[in-house]
């Protein structure tokens, strides 16, 4: 069963906000001044899904490829066979817009966490994350510094993003690590969801929920995330409820998970 009161309650405030408050003048100043009033009670109510959707996100945990604590442990004899599956470091190249070098930064994030398992040199991939993060510029950064990587959905980092007005990107950061943490786990299933459990996998199909109704709200007032929501919108077909599940549908959604990926940092060009 997914936990969507949260969102059942955020739109219940947007109708209240968008229905109330509309009373009939002939003064056009007064008009203006109950326009403006609804108006702010929307961008308020909007602001509320916002906020809960990523108050709920920030309670969810990573998958175990992209944790920070240990979940996955490799033999010697499993760190020998490197995986070839991760991004090459050239894939800046092709992030062009400001959007796109979030989404890759993100996505990269992640694949230096699949490399430290492997005890990979990361050196390369740190000075592409650096590039990328210095070409965005993006303060809010600050806030999760030396925390945690910042595909991870920190209060935190949404909070300060929210702030300096990059709240859009936030959310492509959030999507664009989901899709390459499911593109790795569905290279080795049998290892990487070994420390996972039946909730967890739940609770992937939840992450997946609140970020399409994020993207797909945000559609309204940024026509540029619209490539991104038709990207994951593919992966609704993952509604798993436990691992073995989980296991079973990301074999069948491979496909779509690799055209994700590649539609969110752009290895089609």
């Amino acid at each position: 069963m997914k936990k969507l009161s949260i969102l059942a309650v955020a739109f219940a405030a947007l109708t209240f906000a968008a229905c109330g408050g509309k009373k009939t003048t002939d003064n056009v100043e007064g008009k203006d001044s109950v326009k403006s009033f609804e108006q702010e009670q929307i961008e308020a109510a909007i602001k509320m899904h916002f906020d809960s959707l990523a108050s709920e996100l920030g309670k969810l945990k990573q998958l175990p490829v992209a944790a920070k604590d240990g979940v996955i442990t490799l033999t010697d004899e499993e760190k020998q066979v490197k995986p070839d599956y991760l991004l090459d470091v050239a894939v800046i190249d092709n992030a062009i817009t400001l959007s796109e070098k979030y989404r890759v930064l993100s996505a990269l994030e992640v694949d230096k966490e699949v490399a430290k398992l492997y005890d990979m040199d990361t050196a390369d991939i740190d000075k592409a994350i650096t590039k990328l993060a210095a070409d965005i510029n993006d303060p809010s950064f600050k806030a999760v510094e030396g925390k945690s990587g910042i595909y991870e959905s920190a209060q935190e980092l949404y909070d300060a993003m929210n702030e300096n007005g990059r709240i859009n990107y936030f959310w492509q950061i959030v999507a664009s690590s989901l899709v390459e943490q499911l593109y790795v786990t569905s290279q080795n299933t049998d290892k990487f969801l070994t420390s996972f459990t039946d909730d967890a996998a739940d609770k992937v199909t939840f992450r997946i929920i609140l970020i399409q109704d994020a993207l797909n709200r945000l559609t309204e007032y940024d026509p540029e995330i619209s490539p991104v929501v038709d990207a994951i919108a593919p992966l609704s077909v993952l509604n798993a409820t436990t691992v073995d599940e989980f296991k079973v549908q990301l074999a069948e959604a491979s496909e779509k998970i690799i055209a994700a990926r590649n539609a969110l940092v752009n290895l089609a060009k």
